[in-house]
């Protein structure tokens, strides 16, 4: 049976540009990122984008994701390679007030030097209306190129500030 160790939980007090994490311990067999969040910023296609690092973040043109995503009837499927992993969707400011989308991403493996780290990512920008492009959904798979272990999250958007009351929260597990 798996166990999940709350690593870090913490909520937003103010408009904040990221989230990050540090010193995490390699005594878990992966990572499970849940994010209750909202961008300050009004536009569509919004995203969360996470880095990872041992010492440092990795800053470099080491990631790569595949998406597949839908803000309309008609889902789309992308695929990128840049300075971190995408991702789809995060709720902006033009969603309906006081409503904060989720990012789940599972990391597994993340303490293996021997090979590149995977990111499973479900992300949902929630709204009240049904109206194209004011609502998202993706399904991503990313990949950090690097045989480090993970020692280091950070998660930040493409656009504006993380809002008050967002909030992650890492945990640890073990036996899944």
């Amino acid at each position: 049976m798996a166990a999940f160790t709350v690593i870090d939980h913490e909520e937003m007090t103010g408009a904040t540009s990221y989230w990050e994490h540090t010193g995490i311990p390699t005594t878990y067999d992966h990572l499970l990122l849940m994010v209750s969040g909202r961008s300050d910023s009004a536009g569509v296609g919004r995203y969360g984008t996470l880095q990872f690092g041992d010492g440092s973040i990795d800053t470099g043109s080491n990631y790569s994701t595949t998406s597949l995503m839908a803000r309309t009837a008609t889902p789309v499927s992308e695929r990128n390679a840049e300075a971190f992993i995408r991702c789809f969707y995060a709720s902006d400011d033009n969603d309906t007030a006081d409503t904060f989308g989720i990012i789940k991403a599972w990391i597994p493996n993340y303490a293996n030097t021997a090979n590149f780290k995977p990111a499973i990512i479900q992300a949902v920008a929630e709204n009240a209306s049904t109206s194209d492009n004011t609502w998202g959904l993706g399904l991503n798979a990313g990949l950090w190129s690097s045989t480090d272990n993970i020692e280091r999250i950070r998660l930040s958007l493409s656009a504006g500030d993380w809002m008050q009351y967002s909030t992650f929260t890492l945990y640890g597990v073990t036996g899944a």
